[in-house]
């Protein structure tokens, strides 16, 4: 068994200076830490549980497969601030089917991300009889 002590996902932007903008100062994430020198120097982002390393940079475009779930505590406020700072909202917060409201952003290279706000009633957080 593999055993894992940390993990994090990595993006290589196609411009590191305007990833950076954006994830430490429109979405607010903390830095881990930061590493090497120059423009495509890394990044890494606390990302809740995990780390977001921004670093190196790439003219690829990203994948579509590739989506980031950031959980947040409310989401129409994160709505609310995000708006203010700028950031293209996709898709405004709305419940979905399964229970869950969401919310849509992309990242400056097109990156998908989702805002989640599981509610208090919601079974992620509470199940009745258990």
């Amino acid at each position: 068994m593999v055993h894992v002590l940390s993990s994090r996902t990595l993006l290589q932007p196609a411009d590191p200076e305007r990833s950076r903008a954006f994830y430490g100062e429109q979405l607010g994430l903390p830095v881990y830490r930061e590493f090497g020198t120059g423009p495509a120097r890394g990044t890494v982002y606390f990302l809740g549980g995990g780390f977001l390393e921004v670093s190196g940079r790439t003219d690829s475009p990203p994948s579509p497969a590739v989506r980031l779930w950031l959980q947040v505590a409310d989401v129409t406020a994160a709505h609310e601030e995000l708006r203010a700072k700028g950031v293209e909202i996709l898709r405004p917060p709305q419940r979905e089917p399964w229970g869950l409201i969401e919310m849509w952003i992309s990242d400056p290279d097109g990156t998908r991300i989702v805002l989640v706000e599981i509610p208090a009633d919601h079974p992620l957080r509470y199940r009745p009889g258990i």
